[in-house]
């Protein structure tokens, strides 16, 4: 994922905590926050320790990142979201983790229009 679209500083996190609104599933929380400022929209990833070990949730994070890369031009503009993985999500494949993904993001209205589920080899 590029730099200009990850959610970063300790201050937008709490913002978009504070402000915005949650959607989660068994896997997944999803929490959103429309910004007023133009700008691309931004994605952070929170993982516990709870969660597995080093090796486990970097994994998770690596294939959150590829998935929502592939959708961030489907996505609002000017929002900002914080995905935070369940214990779970440790035991999902690729293919299982990016549908609870569009699960979550399409109950919580982030889509300007619905991915669609392409083939890992379809894609360029």
């Amino acid at each position: 994922m590029q730099r200009a679209f990850r959610l970063k500083r300790r201050n937008d996190f709490r913002k978009v905590f504070r402000s915005g609104t949650s959607v989660a599933n068994r896997q997944f929380v999803l929490y959103t926050f429309k910004r007023t400022d133009k700008g691309v929209s931004r994605v952070g990833i929170s993982i516990s320790r709870k969660v597995g070990k080093a090796v486990v949730r970097n994994r998770i994070k690596r294939l959150v990142k590829e998935i929502v890369r592939q959708w961030m031009d489907q996505i609002h503009p000017q929002m900002d979201l914080i995905l935070i993985a369940r214990n779970p999500v440790v035991g999902l494949d690729y293919k299982e983790m990016e549908s609870s993904l569009r699960h979550v993001m399409k109950r919580a209205n982030v889509f300007t229009h619905l991915p669609t589920g392409k083939k890992r080899s379809e894609r360029g």
